[in-house]
């Protein structure tokens, strides 16, 4: 869902920065027609314990097996690396055949890349979940292949709502309620409201969506200083950062790793998290109440905004001239048994309709079905837009001050909206 989207990124100094997995050289065997594909994939793991190499390594191996004339050579990077690392190979002029990350639109909009049309049957690209095909999108075009994806639904510590003798809040106003009963009964960040850079931007959307905003309109256009934003951040602002109910950290200083790590320490009440989250709470013994982001008030109690989805995409090259053998390997890593093995070593969702519908391997762990329920209906980032990964950038660093408790919620938002009016134009 790092950037970050889901899992850990693992430390380049556990994994290195390029980390082989098979395959040396540009050709497999001795055959003239022998060929290798180069996939550059984000590393998904924390360790080696838990590294996507044992992923690639199987699915290498067994393509190979069934495709004797084509081998894959799998490099991993950190997650905090991979966009810059994969837009340098491409500027440079030494585009790996494909790449998994969490954008696509920029080399999309540089003609870099295949289409889905391109390399997938008709019957594969119908596969895709509705909302992640949108979003992979640009114009009518399939260009970003969705592979696994999250959604989110607000968390609360049962045990602490118990003793506060408090419900899920369904408004604003009741998890107003909620988190000034938690802190009367001390606990250390009744609501977690991480707005610092790691991840800032999807806390905001989270907020934003629950009162009728977002980041575009209609249109597709960026709405970032719309009305129901500014309220939004200035309700925060009055009724949960000035009366203290946010925990000793600002919330433009709070990434969510730290808000993460709190609530698995028992010390949060509540606050937005995915699957894995929810995963780690149970093996610790946290008793984990679920429920859709609570809206505001005048919109009512029976209205459910629709949740932040997110999703890993993969691209495919034109550069090398690969496209059959590309098309090859995707059918193969894309097919049902496949997607769920990765999707359920890291308590993500798969991408298509029939994986998450019966998917084989076991199927979807009973606390998943929530959050592939809320993805079916969910809302994701602009990724379709070249300069998301910059509007998300500015996102990130500048929006925790629209809460400061002496700043001014529409200056912050118009200041955001004017830079990704800039981005806009450059791309």
């Amino acid at each position: 869902m790092r950037r970050r989207t889901f899992g850990a990124a693992a430390g380049a100094a556990v994994l290195g920065l390029l980390l082989p997995l098979t395959g040396c050289g540009s050709t497999a065997g001795g055959g003239g027609d022998a060929v290798t594909l180069r996939l550059v994939a984000a590393e998904y793991g924390d360790g080696p314990s838990t590294s996507s190499k044992a992923f690639w390594d199987k699915m290498s191996d067994s393509f190979t097996t069934a495709h004797p004339g084509i081998k894959v050579e799998v490099s991993l990077l950190p997650w905090a690396d991979i966009d810059r690392e994969v837009s340098k190979m491409v500027k440079a002029g030494k585009a790996p055949d494909m790449a998994l990350m969490g954008g696509y639109s920029d080399f999309a909009a540089q003609g870099k890349l295949y289409s889905a049309e391109e390399l997938l049957s008709v019957t594969a690209e119908a596969n895709f979940l509705a909302p992640l095909a949108e979003a992979g999108s640009v114009g009518n075009t399939l260009y970003g292949l969705p592979f696994v994806a999250s959604s989110r639904l607000l968390f609360y510590n049962q045990a602490l709502f118990a003793k506060a003798g408090v419900g899920a809040p369904r408004t604003w106003s009741e998890l107003k309620s909620a988190a000034k009963a938690l802190k009367d009964k001390g606990v250390k960040y009744p609501y977690a409201l991480p707005l610092g850079p790691e991840e800032a931007h999807a806390e905001a959307m989270i907020w934003e969506l629950s009162n009728g905003g977002g980041y575009a309109d209609s249109s597709g256009n960026y709405s970032l200083a719309a009305d129901a934003n500014v309220e939004t951040f200035r309700w925060i602002k009055d009724n949960l950062v000035v009366p203290g109910l946010l925990g000793p950290v600002p919330p433009a200083q709070f990434n969510r790793q730290d808000a993460f790590a709190a609530f698995l320490r028992g010390e949060v009440g509540m606050l937005n998290g995915y699957p894995s989250l929810l995963h780690e709470a149970k093996a610790k013994g946290i008793g984990v109440g679920t429920v859709t982001m609570p809206v505001n008030d005048a919109l009512g109690s029976g209205e459910t905004p629709p949740a932040v989805g997110v999703a890993d995409w993969m691209m495919a090259f034109k550069q090398n001239g690969h496209r059959e053998q590309i098309g090859q390997f995707l059918d193969f890593v894309y097919q049902d048994k496949n997607l769920s093995d990765f999707a359920g070593r890291y308590h993500l969702l798969p991408s298509t309709i029939s994986a998450s519908r019966t998917p084989a391997g076991g199927g979807l762990d009973k606390g998943d079905e929530q959050f592939l329920t809320a993805l079916r209906g969910a809302q994701l980032y602009p990724v379709n837009d070249p300069s998301w990964v910059t509007v998300s950038d500015t996102i990130k660093r500048n929006i925790g001050r629209a809460v400061d408790p002496a700043g001014d919620p529409k200056g912050v938002l118009e200041g955001i909206a004017e830079k990704a009016r800039e981005a806009s134009k450059r791309h």
